[in-house]
């Protein structure tokens, strides 16, 4: 057990600073979006249908949730898509003129190296999955061994199981040593597992 679960665990209140990173579509913003505005009446992004709409880090505090007698106070912390390579010509598929699509690809480079700095400043990590994709991108497994370096608890959100394509059963073959929640960010379909499995990991 690590110092931050010992110390956790001497209290009711469990203050958690949780980031959602995950590959561009994959469907942060939407997953917090839902638990802000279930939680506080507000959303903390913006979605669309353009790629790396969220180009910096956006984060809200004080997301209060009671859970098997502890209290579990939350900063939700949405960072930019990741990605291994940004193409400025791909923004100009979805309307965008040469001039704005090149701004909003320097923007989300800059956005991605955002994302991996706030790799060291939460308590939990979510990995977002579309489980509609096959699971094994550079992005995730990226993702998944730096935090496993970093010692940082991970839970992946295979998300999209709304849709009739999706293939959850496939995300948890590929993480079998992780906690894998299926979820619909969208539907909000099983989130409340989600949290359950943040209360235990934390808590």
């Amino acid at each position: 057990m690590g110092l931050l679960q010992k110390l956790l665990r001497k209290s009711k209140k469990i203050h958690i600073r949780i980031g959602i990173f995950g590959e561009v579509g994959a469907g942060k913003t939407t997953l917090a979006n839902y638990l802000t505005r279930n939680t506080i009446g507000v959303e903390i992004g913006t979605v669309t249908g353009i790629p790396h709409e969220t180009r910096e880090i956006k984060e809200i505090e004080n997301l209060v949730i009671k859970y098997n007698g502890k209290e579990l106070n939350m900063t939700i912390v949405d960072t930019p898509g990741l990605a291994t390579y940004i193409d400025y010509r791909e923004f100009m598929k979805h309307g965008l003129t040469e001039t704005e699509a090149i701004t909003r690809a320097k923007e989300a480079t800059k956005g991605v190296i955002e994302a991996l700095r706030e790799l060291d400043k939460v308590d939990l990590a979510i990995i977002v999955v579309d489980s509609t994709r096959m699971p094994f991108s550079q992005v995730n497994m990226m993702l998944v061994g730096n935090l496993e370096l970093k010692g940082i608890p991970t839970i992946i959100a295979a998300n999209k199981i709304d849709l009739p394509n999706a293939k959850p059963k496939i995300v948890s073959e590929v993480f079998s040593n992780k906690p894998v929640i299926p979820i619909s960010a969208l539907t909000g379909e099983n989130v409340e597992k989600l949290i359950e499995e943040i209360a235990k990991l934390m808590g």
